[in-house]
């Protein structure tokens, strides 16, 4: 059996999805070795894994990173990506890095594991390949690798044909490298060059393309089709669903099959404000001939304002996996899990979310056509409530959705990401590879 290195950036929506590898490569009976925050040590160790903490420089806190650096609170578009950038994934990569030499040098790694946003892993990669293991980064965001056929990932831009289209994806690169992320750009270089004594090979956006491996987790049909798709890249489908144990709750038999069905929910991290989306989505479809069933993912109903319609049902958490197959419609901000776990059930969507990696998985689902992207974070209930009509009305969303869940029930999931670490495990680098 072999022994895996993984790392992630200490927020919920990364340090979650891998947890779920960890547990199928420790059922798969290989040793994993796990290194993140300190507030997940406890979860970490559940998964059968060997806890490693981060130094307390790179512990920066992202599950409530406005606390941590409230100066954030104000910035907007440009701005705010430029410094949640800077200063919640560059900044801690030099500590990061020498966090994973120190475990690599403590115990030898078959490959390091890792998602994107662990910069560590980039300053890593710099490193000559005769120096360091392979490097396989799990793909738990959209697919951010550069290509002429896809406009700059963070900007929400869906695909656009032609001659014209690759004019335009190259005047958009050139505004977001020299204007939007100019600063970013070189930082990260001058920190590479100081760690690693060389710049980065890639950009802070594109690093993983040099990587060994990029296992994507979705499928084809759900990304951006690209001329350029660097052969390192496997789409193997979503991670899998981890077993729900929530309880069914007492107006369960209400979902008898009488009328549509709409799950409305914010996830369990982004849910701090009601206001952005579930109770727009409640006002909106009051007086409509569904069933409205919210989750608050774990916030007390009490946090909800104003009265509860009579045609809606709420909880605290739901069983997905008993719920999903009896959904019409799924109302969400767009978490890139819970969108992939709707459409493997072959649901369509209604999303809102623009920011973090949402605002590309929103975008997603309206170029693939399996639901309605309403472009904003804070949509008005009568713009849910349109957008849901057009979903249950228009039947091509369902097909869509459906299509997307056929693709995803034939893709190998973690038996994929197997036989990628076999495959680069098998591989001896060259002699004089450098990269």
């Amino acid at each position: 059996m072999s022994t895996y290195l993984i790392c992630s950036t200490p927020a919920h929506g990364h340090v979650v999805p891998l947890l779920g590898v960890a547990r199928h490569l420790v059922g798969q009976g290989h040793r994993v070795r796990f290194l993140t925050s300190e507030r997940y040590g406890d979860r970490v160790r559940a998964s059968g894994s060997e806890f490693l903490p981060l130094p307390p420089g790179a512990d920066v806190n992202l599950d409530d990173a406005t606390g941590q650096f409230p100066a954030r609170a104000d910035l907007r578009g440009p701005a705010a990506l430029r410094f949640d950038i800077l200063n919640l994934f560059l900044r801690p990569a030099r500590e990061q890095y020498e966090a994973l030499r120190g475990a690599m040098e403590e115990v030898a790694v078959d490959a390091v594991l890792t998602e994107q946003l662990f910069i560590g892993a980039a300053l890593l990669r710099e490193r000559s390949r005769a120096e360091r293991p392979p490097i396989v980064v799990l793909g738990i965001f959209p697919l951010g690798v550069r290509s002429r056929d896809a406009a700059p990932f963070g900007l929400g831009i869906t695909p656009m044909s032609g001659a014209l289209g690759r004019i335009r994806n190259t005047v958009l690169s050139f505004v977001a490298d020299r204007l939007i992320f100019g600063s970013v750009h070189a930082q990260a270089r001058a920190m590479s060059r100081q760690v690693v004594g060389s710049p980065l090979a890639r950009d802070i956006f594109d690093w993983a393309s040099g990587a060994e491996a990029i296992v994507q987790f979705t499928v084809a049909g759900f990304e951006y089709p690209r001329s350029d798709l660097p052969a390192n890249v496997h789409f193997v489908g979503p991670l899998p669903p981890a077993a729900s144990d929530a309880p069914v709750p007492e107006w369960w038999a209400d979902i008898d099959g009488t009328r549509p069905v709409v799950h409305v929910t914010q996830g369990t991290v982004a849910n701090d404000d009601f206001g952005q989306l579930i109770e727009p989505a409640i006002s909106g479809l009051a007086a409509s001939e569904t069933l409205v069933v919210v989750s608050t993912g774990g916030r007390p109903l009490s946090d909800l304002s104003g009265p509860i319609p009579a045609n809606v049902r709420v909880s605290e958490y739901l069983p997905y996996d008993r719920l999903l197959p009896l959904v019409d419609v799924v109302v969400t901000n767009g978490g890139y899990g819970g969108v992939q776990q709707a459409l493997g059930h072959g649901v369509p969507l209604v999303v809102a979310g623009q920011t973090e990696d949402k605002v590309e998985v929103s975008a997603r689902v309206g170029w693939a056509g399996v639901g309605v992207n309403l472009r904003t974070n804070h949509p008005s209930a009568t713009h849910v409530a349109r957008a849901v009509g057009s979903v249950l009305t228009d039947s091509s969303f369902r097909h869509r959705a459906r299509a997307i869940a056929a693709e995803i029930s034939s893709a190998p999931g973690l038996a994929g990401l197997d036989a990628v670490l076999a495959h680069v495990a098998s591989k001896v680098p060259a002699a004089g590879d450098q990269r």
